[in-house]
């Protein structure tokens, strides 16, 4: 029997949010006793073998027999059938855009239950249950999967990485996929952005900033802390900023270990997608701003005068 973990790769990079997944599979490979083994495809830059550090002890790649821009499809075709080659029992995705689509697709191959953003390890004392937050992370819920085959995907930043040392196998399988009327014509990356989902610090801005022209404090400011740029709904939809900045419940859902938010008064929508934020800090004139009942910590007082100053004081640290 063995545990398979999707191996989430863009441009040719290995996602940050793969390390965690991977410890968690170690975890309860430990706990089973099952092989652990990751499926990458695609064409990769970084060495795969080196994932052995984190706990996998084998590798296989189907990069060089699967088409990149393949659609999602044949991708999900490709690891059922690798999955059903190894005996998969459970197979392991990030809650990454990637992770997102082609989990429910291979679950749907194998005929397995699926549980989405699990945040900690199955409780196996009377069979397999798992813990997940609902209600835009409310409350929690433990969910029981009685299939043969589990699929699950864990949130990114819920499970702390582990690196043992080590180097696992690598393989490349030759696989033969179905034929598919779907083609991918186009893909058009961000490029020099951050990933919204892959960065540990993200800055965002929203309507306190008054307009598009202002921007330029915020993107100093990100600069310096290497961080990613985010925006509320409202400056997307005004198109100061683009849609992918979008972070809240109908945009993208982070999970950063620091967010600062300014000019956010902090609707419901936009906190929905950035609560898993492990520290948050919001600057803003208004006392009554809803976002600092959520926040660890608080700034209340003009953006165009705190952030130019909070630049000024990390610029200065970092040079001290």
């Amino acid at each position: 029997m063995s545990i398979l973990v999707y191996i989430d790769i863009a441009n040719g990079k290995i996602k940050k949010s793969t390390h965690e997944v991977i410890s968690y599979g170690a975890d309860l490979a430990a706990a089973t006793g099952d092989q652990l083994i990751g499926v990458a495809i695609g064409s990769c830059q970084d060495q795969l073998q080196e994932l052995g550090s984190f706990g996998l002890q084998e590798v296989i790649q189907l990069g060089k027999e699967i088409e990149r821009n393949a659609p999602a499809e044949t991708d999900a075709w490709a690891i059922a059938s690798l999955a059903i080659e190894k005996k998969a029992t459970t197979l392991l995705f990030s809650h990454s855009l990637g992770g997102k689509l082609l989990a429910p697709l291979t679950a749907a191959r194998l005929k397995a239950g699926i549980v989405s953003g699990v945040i900690s390890l199955p409780d196996l004392s009377n069979g397999f249950s798992v813990k997940r937050s609902v209600f835009s992370g409310k409350a929690f819920a433990k969910i029981a999967i009685k299939t043969a085959v589990r699929v699950l995907t864990i949130n990114p930043n819920s499970y702390s990485v582990k690196q043992t040392g080590g180097v696992a196998t690598l393989i490349t399988a030759a696989l033969t996929t179905p034929s598919t009327r779907i083609r991918t014509k186009n893909i058009e990356n961000t490029a020099g952005a951050l990933s919204l989902t892959e960065a540990g610090i993200v800055v965002s801005a929203g309507r306190g900033l008054k307009g598009p022209e202002n921007w330029g404090m915020v993107e100093e400011l990100a600069g310096e802390l290497n961080a990613a740029l985010a925006c509320s709904r409202p400056v997307a939809d005004a198109h100061w900023r683009p849609h992918h900045e979008h972070v809240g419940q109908t945009g993208v859902a982070i999970a950063p270990n620091l967010y600062v938010a300014i000019g956010i008064s902090g609707a419901i929508q936009h906190l929905a997608g950035v609560n898993r934020s492990k520290v948050i800090v919001v600057i803003n004139k208004d006392p009554e701003a809803p976002f600092f009942k959520a926040a660890d910590y608080g700034i209340v007082g003009d953006a165009f005068e705190v952030v130019p100053q909070l630049t000024a004081a990390i610029k200065k640290v970092k040079t001290s």
